[in-house]
């Protein structure tokens, strides 16, 4: 078992530090990994605080037999799903845009990054969702293709299809916008 298993194991057993810890140790990935989702990173930043909350209620079982890392992003994965259907019941609600705002001492450098981390998102807003989702599991947060297969409900020869056809799209996406891009 892990660390991360351990700390949720302390939780289990009555120390809340546990929890806290692993909040600390996921917030930031898993909000970004459901704004992949949601392209919004407000509502990711709520969705990401209940998937918490829910683990703190409900307290699932975890039996150890995937990384807790998975497990983890399969129970968001979930609730984000289960938002998102539920949002779409009730009302269309627009997207509100995040700024972000540089504070480092390279500013032209920084504004150049920027710059092409925008394309690259404006890029990954246009490909389909699950192409999105899948580049977002392998790249940014370093999943190999056994744990995104869970994660996403895929067999592993589908998530390696997707990965190839993600890869493609996000090329095509862009040097259409005239982005080249050589490492894809």
């Amino acid at each position: 078992m892990g660390n991360d298993a351990e700390l949720y194991r302390r939780f289990l057993d009555g120390d809340d530090n546990g929890l806290a810890e692993l909040i600390d140790i996921y917030n930031e990935g898993l909000s970004l990994y459901i704004n992949s989702i949601v392209n919004n990173i407000c509502e990711a930043e709520e969705l990401m605080q209940e998937t918490f909350v829910k683990i703190a209620i409900k307290k699932p079982g975890f039996n150890g037999k995937y990384k807790f890392k998975t497990w983890l992003y399969t129970i968001a994965r979930n609730c984000t799903y289960d938002y998102l259907r539920h949002r779409s019941r009730y009302a269309d609600f627009t997207i509100d845009e995040c700024f972000y705002l540089s504070d480092e001492i390279d500013i032209e450098r920084k504004y150049l990054i920027d710059e092409q981390k925008i394309e690259l998102h404006k890029a990954m807003q246009k490909i389909k969702p699950d192409y999105s989702q899948v580049l977002y599991l392998m790249y940014f947060e370093s999943f190999k293709t056994d744990d995104i297969a869970r994660i996403m409900h895929k067999s592993k020869s589908q998530i390696k299809d997707l990965i190839y056809r993600a890869k493609k799209s996000l090329k095509s996406e862009l040097e259409r916008a005239g982005f080249i891009y050589e490492e894809l």
